[in-house]
């Protein structure tokens, strides 16, 4: 059996396995499927300062170039099973059960983890052996007949050539259903029930953004809002299978399914949020009109009892968050169950059919996606992030970045437009002032204030000269808090730092 062909077994009977496990996942959970289980646990097991590189280095295409990565991880070992095996094929099936067993493992690992969960994985691993079996058979089968160097036709090279040939058509079946049961929730045809029930957004005030200047609109739409979660795959939750549970150091614990949810009264709120892992100039920080119920009067009716410190919160796939029971009781604050995302309801990658959206706390703390469950308790249980070096407590810090000019920009001469935005929630921004070439500060034109809890845009006409130029930019809240000129990277509570871009304009 020649290399290739030996690579090839391997490498189909690996794929027939992974597609027969998607088939499997499709009924157990679409993110039980064996490339997306041994993902997530490798993100869950990657250390800290890994998974920030891979951040700064690839922003939203980290799990992309981590999926392609496992694939050609996973394509390499199978091709080296196979061709291994046309001399020693106990070697090459055992190569195949020790990654396969890897799989099931890491199924095993997983916050949700149970027998069902783990059966794709299972699946994915008795089929492949099988395959690799009756492949690797026929095609030393098919050698043996080509090396008698006879010149009748060969019977194993025809039956090595269907079987493959059927394998591989019966896994594209195998993905295709799963594909088919893993979108069966039908929750497309929901979301557009509960959109027909919310209301437009109100209209933006005038001035608001400067977006003509190069600035962000004042409200981002959906599918620009920067989304940053621990998953491969996004959930599909039906909302008649959703429930929360709060419960823990309350008066009354409370139950309440999603018809409930939306029967109470519901608010919309304009919020600004921001990730953590957001370095200085940074884009993950997007505005929405988010609407739900007033996390503060579930609260209110379970009874928080003396001593309860914060709300742990708990993801659909076991993510965790931790948000002080001060900052969710506070009526100036309005931390809500959202439903509802800039007029309709959420989109499934950002957390529907229920989320917490919390103004002034990074959502590592304070915006947990698809919750399932609040549990009030102290201070000394740990979360996802806090187990891995974040900060229990991590308010938002005043920020502010230059969208306009961009960073190496070449400018025709004459006036020059300076944009950008800034934010401080809940505080709200007081002033924005910017520098050319570390001469004087000067402040900029601010935009209409919709909020407090919302960022606002600024800009400033200059002068500049021909040549090289660098630009500063600083902001000041409500509070008198003026950002600090220290550079420190997002770990633990978040970044801080002037923003400054680096231009130059034509002679």
């Amino acid at each position: 059996m020649s290399p290739v062909r030996g690579a090839i077994v391997g490498l189909l009977s690996v794929g027939c396995g992974l597609a027969f496990g998607q088939l499997i996942a499709g009924l157990s959970g679409a993110d039980s499927a064996p490339h997306l289980v041994v993902g997530n646990t490798m993100i869950d097991l990657t250390p800290e300062p890994v998974k920030a590189w891979a951040i700064r280095q690839f922003g939203d295409s980290d799990k992309a170039v981590l999926l392609a990565g496992m694939a050609v991880v996973i394509a390499l070992l199978s091709a080296c099973a196979g061709v291994i095996a046309r001399f020693a094929p106990l070697v090459g099936s055992i190569i195949i059960a020790t990654f396969g067993g890897l799989g099931v493992l890491a199924a095993v690992l997983r916050p949700d983890g149970d027998l069902v969960r783990t059966l794709p994985a299972i699946t994915a691993v008795l089929v492949s052996l099988g395959c690799f079996a009756v492949l690797i058979r026929f095609a030393r089968q098919e050698a043996g007949r080509a090396a008698a160097q006879t010149t009748a036709p060969n019977p194993a090279r025809r039956r090595f050539l269907v079987t493959a040939a059927t394998m591989a058509g019966l896994a594209g079946l195998a993905v295709a259903g799963g594909g088919l049961l893993m979108n069966r929730t039908g929750i497309e045809a929901a979301r557009q029930r509960i959109s027909g029930l919310l209301r437009a957004n109100p209209p933006t005030p005038p001035g608001a953004d400067f977006a003509s200047d190069g600035t962000p609109t004042f409200i981002t739409p959906n599918r620009d809002f920067y989304r940053v979660d621990t998953l491969l795959s996004v959930p599909r939750i039906n909302p008649a299978e959703w429930r929360l549970r709060i419960h823990g150091m309350v008066d009354s614990e409370l139950d309440v399914d999603f018809a409930e949810l939306t029967a109470r009264r519901s608010v919309s709120r304009t919020i600004t949020m921001t990730c953590v892992s957001n370095e200085v100039g940074g884009k993950y920080v997007s505005t929405a009109v988010f609407t739900g119920v007033p996390l503060r009067e579930l609260l209110a009716e379970a009874g928080v009892r003396s001593g309860a410190e914060q709300v742990f919160s708990t993801s659909w796939d076991g993510y965790t968050a931790g948000t002080p029971v001060e900052v969710l009781t506070d009526p100036d604050r309005d931390a809500l169950l959202a439903y509802g995302m800039n007029g309709v309801a959420l989109p499934a990658e950002h957390g529907f059919p229920v989320r917490m959206v919390t103004p002034g706390l990074y959502g590592y703390l304070s915006a947990t996606k698809w919750v399932v469950d609040l549990e009030l308790t102290t201070f000394d249980r740990q979360t996802y992030w806090e187990a891995r070096g974040w900060a229990t407590d991590a308010p938002i810090k005043v920020q502010s970045r230059i969208d306009r000019p961009a960073a190496f920009e070449r400018l025709a001469p004459g006036p020059v437009t300076i944009a950008g935005v800034a934010w401080a929630q809940p505080n709200g921004i007081e002033r924005v002032e910017v520098r050319v070439d570390g001469g004087t500060w000067r402040s900029a034109e601010l935009s209409t204030e919709v909020n407090t809890h919302t960022w606002r845009m600024w800009r400033l006409s200059v002068e500049l000269g021909p040549g090289g130029h660098s630009i500063e930019c600083r902001a000041t809240d409500k509070t008198g808090q003026r950002q600090t000129s220290r550079r420190v990277p997002p770990t633990p509570n978040g970044a801080t730092g002037w923003h400054s871009v680096s231009c130059s304009v034509s002679q």
